[in-house]
């Protein structure tokens, strides 16, 4: 879910013009000092939102809000969740009309925009001190290109296993426990699979997205950040080996309006051979799956680079907040260590303070795939990077899909195809 970047430039206008207040009540607190470190007493009444959490983890955040408030009288923690659906839509009405929560659960594009309009604190100003608690990449992860600063504490990350299915590997005479481990691997399975089935079985149930360019080491964007650069040779490269598998018959039929939960439920029903996923997949497919289970593969996210691809959530201030150091040091209370390990024993997300992924818990096995599942992602988390750029709007998805799917289709070649979508990609920008 992203905001229409369009949309939202008309509504970061009129919160420039029109007189805003936060939501959290009072009369203000706290300023910030010749650096712009917010210093003042933690006090008074601030709203905090989060994004779609509240269904399952209601008690969690209940008891949260109530051991800061104990620790810090005379505050005040307003909770309200906000449902997946138009979530995004949501943030721009609040950024339009002066409503914006004084605490705001996003993640790093949706957090741009509101950074590019001057409302999202910058807490390498407001709360440098901060930073060292947290993963480097989780930290960079809400840094914006062309906008100093850093605009949201890292909150719970996650990150996956290439899952595979074994039973369908052996049928094709392969040996399952031998999965491919580079990108020129998975080709050369699904070629095979697609030959010895006969084009009946598909390995793969997507298309290439930008995290994948990003994964097989194509360049993303310029280092200015100005402009994309997905169509170099590399680029290239990765949409004609997909153009090989479509051919061949080794992308599912529906592969080009494949969404991420469709493909998982191509894999979950068997119809494919492979398909990424993350930490929280495994206990579906145990529940819901029980023959695939059986079935089940486990090998390494597929990269060219030596880093996985992490997503990342975050925590951010609004810099209009009438409740500065409050709603500054409540955003840290919910991303510190302590919070995000307790968070992440409730459901299978992962912490983005430093030294929290070398807890037992991450890193001791105990003979169970749910385990070994989370110490693999929570090692190579460490080293992740977020490869979606954060300047990369829904608009430019489409774009990017559209195109992989007229290389796909043969209407155009994959350098024609992937420098039309730059070309879009970049005039889409400039219009941001």
């Amino acid at each position: 879910m992203r905001i229409n970047r369009r949309a939202f430039a008309a509504a970061a206008v009129i919160a420039v013009v029109l007189p805003l207040s936060a939501c959290g009540g009072g009369s203000g607190s706290g300023a910030a000092d010749g650096s712009g470190r917010i210093e003042g007493k933690v006090e008074g009444e601030i709203t905090f939102q989060t994004w779609n959490l509240q269904a399952n983890f209601k008690d969690y955040f209940n008891g949260l809000i109530a051991e800061f408030e104990k620790q810090n009288p005379g505050t005040e923690v307003k909770w309200v969740d906000r449902p997946a659906e138009g979530y995004a839509d949501k943030i721009s009405a609040d950024a339009a009309g002066g409503t914006l929560p004084d605490v705001v659960n996003v993640s790093p594009d949706l957090v741009a925009p509101l950074a590019e309009a001057g409302l999202a604190l910058d807490l390498d100003k407001a709360a440098p001190q901060y930073k060292k608690e947290y993963l480097p990449g989780a930290w960079q992860a809400h840094e914006v290109p062309g906008v100093e600063g850093t605009y949201a504490f890292p909150w719970y990350l996650n990150t996956g296993p290439l899952f595979y299915n074994k039973r369908l590997l052996k049928e094709a005479g392969l040996d399952p426990e031998k999965p491919p481990t580079t990108y020129d691997e998975v080709f050369d399975y699904g070629l095979k699979m697609a030959e010895k089935s006969k084009g009946e079985v598909a390995t793969l149930a997507n298309v290439p997205t930008i995290e994948d360019f990003g994964r097989y080491g194509v360049p993303l964007m310029n280092e200015e950040g100005t402009g994309f650069a997905f169509n170099d040779a590399k680029g290239v490269e990765l949409l004609t080996r997909y153009k090989e598998l479509f051919d061949a018959g080794a992308l599912d039929a529906q592969a080009l309006t494949a969404t991420p939960e469709s493909s998982g439920h191509k894999f979950l029903t068997e119809s494919v051979a492979m398909n990424p996923g993350s930490a929280l997949d495994l206990g579906k497919f145990k529940k819901e799956a029980p023959s695939l289970y059986e079935n089940i593969g486990i090998t390494d996210q597929i990269t060219s680079t030596g880093k996985v691809n992490m997503y990342v959530m975050g925590v951010m201030v609004n810099a209009r907040t009438e409740q500065k150091p409050a709603a500054v040091a409540f955003a840290h209370f919910v991303t510190d260590a302590t919070r995000q390990m307790e968070f992440a024993r409730q459901v299978a997300i992962f912490p983005s303070t430093a030294g929290s992924l070398d807890d037992p818990y991450f890193t001791k096995e105990d003979g169970t795939d749910e385990t070994r599942v989370r110490i693999a992602a929570a090692k190579s988390l460490k080293t992740a990077v977020n490869y979606t750029p954060v300047l990369f709007s829904e608009q430019m998805k489409t774009e990017l899909r559209n195109a992989v799917a007229r290389a796909l289709q043969g209407k155009q070649s994959p350098e024609e195809a992937l420098d039309n979508a730059v070309k879009t990609c970049d005039r889409l920008l400039k219009q941001s």
